[in-house]
């Protein structure tokens, strides 16, 4: 499994969100698995990478968490979780799209 955390510096979420992909990995049994940062500094990058917002996640290529509409830049982003939005998914979901996909 190829796994990337992609960021923009300028959002403090990736942080939080590196921490609970951790987390996660270590519950699903996977502690040694590679999580590749990849910083996303200009529009130019971000457009490339097609990168809806800091922090994105890609599994094996994939967003297990992507949105309708997107738009691509260096800002920040916002998941849906149980509890509202928020800047980062939680471990819950993080744990559900490692064992059985988005």
């Amino acid at each position: 499994m190829d796994i990337e955390l992609l960021y923009f510096d300028g959002c403090p979420n990736w942080h939080l969100t590196h921490e609970r992909l951790t987390e996660a990995l270590n519950a699903t049994g996977s502690p040694g698995q590679a999580v590749r940062l990849r910083p996303v500094d200009t529009d130019a990058t971000a457009q490339a990478l097609r990168f809806p917002g800091s922090p994105t996640i890609r599994i094996d290529g994939q967003d297990p968490f992507p949105a309708p509409g997107e738009t691509y830049g260096p800002t920040c982003r916002l998941y849906t979780t149980r509890d509202g939005l928020a800047g980062a998914p939680t471990v819950d979901q993080l744990v559900q799209v490692l064992t059985h996909g988005p």
